[in-house]
């Protein structure tokens, strides 16, 4: 069974930056984390789950919402089974649960795996 395991949320001013972090345990030796796509959601409350940032296990091709373009980054590091998602120039619409995720395959779309528990970013005005 997978483990993600998300980190750095937070409070933080419009304007500010945050790291959130993702770490993966767990599952087999082969496939490997190296071998999946992964990315990030977010929900607001009283909104739907939405899709923020995914990454192909190559860590090549990278994918944004509109909402984030130009203002996150989405990044991994095979060797440590982590993924990464950095935050700038944040909004009061950016609050909300973040969420890591695990694509079944090894490019962005299509069915997620496994999900993290969650960790709150929230924007003050």
């Amino acid at each position: 069974q997978v483990q993600l395991a998300e980190s750095g949320g937070g409070l933080v001013q419009t304007g500010g930056s945050l790291r959130l972090s993702c770490a993966a345990s767990g599952g087999a030796s082969r496939p490997s984390f190296s071998d999946y796509a992964m990315g990030w959601f977010r929900q607001a409350p009283g909104k739907e789950r939405e899709f923020v940032a995914g990454i192909d296990w190559s860590g090549r091709i990278l994918n944004y919402a509109n909402s984030v373009k130009g203002r996150f980054t989405i990044s991994r590091d095979n060797a440590k089974n982590t993924v990464a998602l950095q935050m700038n120039s944040l909004k009061p619409e950016d609050t909300a649960v973040y969420y890591c995720a695990r694509y079944r395959g090894s490019y962005v779309g299509g069915v997620i795996a496994y999900w993290g528990q969650g960790t709150q970013v929230t924007v003050s005005s």
